[in-house]
């Protein structure tokens, strides 16, 4: 009898243990659905490795609509249709690389986020199938508002440099709010490699990259495709 409770125990506490590590991811995605992340991994990572930290909250509503409009012209065009992942991208992406062409991933702002406020970084398929479920979670609880938001505050800008406000001060001397839409280009322009890129002075590259953006900026507003952001 006492084999057979002390066995029933165990599967008790490893169905607790279980329940516990299900319940957290939820728990944290609904935390922050209000709550501004105090932290990331990353952002811990690069200040233990020397790179320091500058990281300011701002709300939506102090973030220029430019900035917004330069992410989803430059990261994710169809960041309002999506429910969180953009698979004609992910098709496009894989028919090139099968093709011998070096192209950038298909990861959307939402992924993006998941990633950034909730995971560690680097590659592995473990990281990336829990990438999958949050991005889902996010999707499901917050709104894509909420998810701009927060991605605009966690994305790095440049080395130890995270959120808009941190970057527009970094880059320009001013705050989100007053970003241009050139300037605003210049930071989207530099968010694959932002430890290797600068927004200023911009160097050729930045120069092409940011003008493709603020371009595209125009279809983004004349299409309404920040719409689900800027309403």
């Amino acid at each position: 009898m006492a084999g057979a409770s002390g066995i029933m125990k165990l599967k008790q506490s490893i169905l607790l243990t279980v329940l516990i590590l299900a319940l957290l991811p939820i728990g944290g995605v609904l935390v922050h659905a209000l709550v501004p992340p105090p932290t990331t991994f990353l952002m811990v990572r690069q200040a233990i490795a020397g790179s320091g930290l500058d990281y300011r909250w701002r709300a939506l509503d102090r973030i220029s609509p430019r900035l917004v409009e330069a992410v989803i012209a430059s990261e994710d065009a169809r960041f309002c249709a999506h429910d969180g992942f953009d698979f004609k991208a992910i098709e496009k992406a894989m028919d090139s690389n099968a093709r011998g062409r070096r192209v950038r991933g298909a990861s959307t702002i939402s992924q993006q986020t998941a990633k950034n406020v909730f995971l560690w970084p680097g590659r592995s398929w473990v990281r990336k199938g829990l990438e999958a479920g949050y991005t889902v979670l996010i999707e499901t609880v917050w709104s894509k508002r909420r998810i701009m938001e927060v991605y605009l505050n966690v994305a790095e800008w440049a080395p130890g440099v995270y959120g808009a406000e941190a970057a527009a001060h970094h880059w320009y001397g001013k705050g989100a709010d007053q970003l241009t839409a050139g300037e605003a280009a210049r930071l989207a322009a530099i968010l694959p490699s932002p430890r290797r890129y600068k927004a200023s002075p911009p160097g050729p590259y930045v120069r092409r990259r940011a003008s493709r953006v603020q371009a595209a900026m125009g279809t983004v507003r004349n299409e309404g495709l920040a719409a689900c952001v800027l309403h």
